[in-house]
């Protein structure tokens, strides 16, 4: 059976991620930015940047910077610079 009347309903279960995983998968982040060119990432991201700026295509600079090992957040945090992070208008 469900709730009852007035019973708050039940959330969604939540995930957890097993700390060995978020271990592991930190570690091979800290490799990647320790293995890459620090000239290459760098430069990749300015062309995020400029891209970003100017209104071009986003791709091209996005491949080149994933493949000079820059990370999600790395990327997202170059688009951030430009474009700024949403702000629901609704929220109080």
């Amino acid at each position: 059976a469900g709730p009852g009347i007035g019973a708050a309903p039940a959330g969604p279960a939540l995930f957890r991620i097993d700390p060995e995983v978020e271990r592991t998968q930190t570690e091979r982040v800290r490799a990647v930015r320790a293995g890459r060119s620090e000239a290459a990432w760098r430069a990749a991201l300015e062309a995020v940047d400029r891209a970003a700026r100017d209104g071009s295509n986003l791709v091209p600079p996005i491949i080149d910077a994933v493949e000079a090992h820059a990370t999600l957040g790395d990327i997202a945090d170059a688009l951030r610079r430009v474009f700024g992070e949403y702000q629901d208008s609704s929220a109080a």
